[in-house]
């Protein structure tokens, strides 16, 4: 097995042109909660243009093996935190600490833009990424439901 110090995280530079490559990580990362959470994700929705779009607004980090993207996370800048979306990690590079490097990825830029806070969202479902989070010290803050849902869909976490 590959040892985590193998695998870098960098900032996704404006020139960047592997997006059809963390459209195809974030499909396959994804792609275990179809069928689980309702509504179905946003990913769904994501094409390669639209990932290039949000990377104008928002910071993007990917983390890479070698030339291999394994894992990305993006984060928006709001008035008083960053908001936590689209992290992603290769199914099989789960578990190896590329998430934890990401986040803290999201946490430095936090820092250096002087924001108090990071907020980030999971599916009431996806009960492993709650315990993954929390190992990272996010709590739960409040249970939100997407438009037109009556029952909590998603959990709102901070450190």
């Amino acid at each position: 097995m590959d040892r985590i110090e193998a695998v870098s995280t960098a900032r996704i530079p404006t020139d960047f042109d592997r997006w059809d490559d963390v459209l195809a990580l974030i499909m396959r990362a994804f792609a275990s909660m179809d069928g689980v959470i309702d509504p179905p994700s946003s990913a769904h929705l994501l094409t390669a243009d639209t990932l290039r779009d949000k990377a104008r607004w928002e910071t993007g980090f990917v983390a890479l093996k070698g030339d291999r993207i394994v894992g990305c996370v993006f984060a928006l800048e709001r008035a008083a935190d960053l908001y936590v979306g689209k992290l992603a990690v290769a199914p099989d590079r789960q578990g190896q600490g590329i998430g934890r490097r990401l986040m803290q990825a999201v946490e430095d830029l936090a820092r250096s833009r002087g924001k108090a806070a990071i907020e980030l969202q999971t599916r009431i479902e996806l009960t492993g990424n709650h315990a993954a989070f929390a190992r990272l010290g996010f709590r739960e803050t409040e249970r939100t439901a997407h438009e037109g849902y009556v029952r909590p869909t998603s959990i709102k976490a901070i450190p």
